[in-house]
């Protein structure tokens, strides 16, 4: 194993300097820095984790807090948390990946432990009870999800209530006047979580003032709870020609139930998917969708997340703008509609 001293010999300065390099307790000129850096990629150098964490009070690690819940799509969640665990270790970080939905307990054993430098939160609710203690502490954290409160709070993410909003603009414009959106399941919303709340609240205000009648049902995804769904839909509204799906487990049955009541996409109805471009695009139809930016969000927080570590970062939310992609499932709504 490659010491301290080798990369020191190696550059040609003394240990000290190399020790400043990693640790940056000391100011160091470009020169100096960029040798010694070199040193220690050509010799493969690795400060030992320990020794390193006693000497600069850092553990160089992040705790990710992912709760991975039965009622969420898990594969949009661990996208995201793999492009936390590329891009923190890009700057050197390695991340500690907590799942458990142990809630503010979870905040305080990373707090109070010295687990993890800094902190991203995702799953955020509206009245998320991890954000007092966020609040409280001096260690820098993110979170991936919109509160209804962000004082204090720094938050990256796409934004959920122009993506509502979008969906309908774009099915007003081809002449739908009965849309339905088929979210989430229902526990989604008994938590108030944010992403859902904020797309449901975008798309209601924007279809008021565009003249659109919206009919909301959550749904828990699969064929049995799809098909129950829209039965319910186009009992309550038969003239419903627009769906918005905001639930991945629910593209493929919803589009296999129209089928078998000979509804064609889009001729009789159209659909619009939020969801990664992965499954709008392998459907049986593909999906005019807004897809989830997952490395963006990922890159974005980890970003912001080290510019506070490194003492110049600020709180703000930062929304990325929703871009619609359209493709076969939207067409002009029928005209006996």
């Amino acid at each position: 194993m490659v010491t301290l001293a080798e990369v020191a010999q190696h550059a040609g300065v003394s240990a000290s300097t190399v020790s400043y390099v990693l640790s940056g307790k000391r100011s160091i000129s470009a020169g100096t820095r960029q040798r010694v850096e070199r040193s220690i990629q050509e010799l493969g150098y690795h400060p030992n984790a320990g020794a390193r964490a006693l000497a600069s009070s850092r553990s160089n690690i992040i705790a990710l807090m992912v709760p991975l819940r039965t009622d969420m799509y898990v594969p949009v969640m661990m996208e995201i948390a793999i492009a936390v665990a590329t891009h923190a270790r890009a700057h050197g970080y390695d991340v500690l990946l907590l799942t458990g939905e142990e809630g503010p307990e979870a905040v305080r054993r990373v707090t109070g432990s010295g687990l993890a430098d800094a902190m991203i939160l995702m799953d955020v609710e509206l009245d998320d009870e991890r954000l007092p203690l966020l609040r409280q502490t001096d260690q820098p954290s993110v979170l991936i999800g919109l509160p209804a409160d962000t004082s204090g709070l720094t938050c990256v993410d796409l934004d959920f209530g122009a993506t509502g909003a979008l969906c309908a603009e774009h099915l007003a414009l081809l002449g739908h006047r009965d849309i339905a959106v088929i979210g989430e399941a229902p526990a989604v919303y008994e938590r108030h979580t944010g992403f859902a709340e904020r797309t449901l609240d975008g798309l209601r205000s924007h279809s008021r003032e565009l003249g659109l009648r919206v009919l909301h049902r959550p749904c828990e995804g699969g064929y049995d709870a799809m098909a129950l769904t829209l039965a319910r839909i186009l009992d309550e509204r038969p003239g419903t020609t627009g769906f918005v799906v905001q639930n991945e487990s629910a593209v493929e049955p919803l589009l296999a139930l129209l089928r078998q009541q000979g509804r064609a996409v889009p001729e009789d109805v159209s659909v619009i998917a939020i969801c990664p471009d992965q499954v709008a695009t392998q459907a049986s139809v593909r999906l005019t969708s807004v897809a989830i930016p997952a490395q963006e969000m990922g890159r974005l927080a980890v970003e912001h997340l080290i510019a506070k570590l490194e003492g110049h970062g600020k709180d703000e939310v930062v929304l990325i703008a929703p871009e619609l992609t359209v493709r076969a499932s939207t067409g002009p709504a029928p005209t006996a509609a």
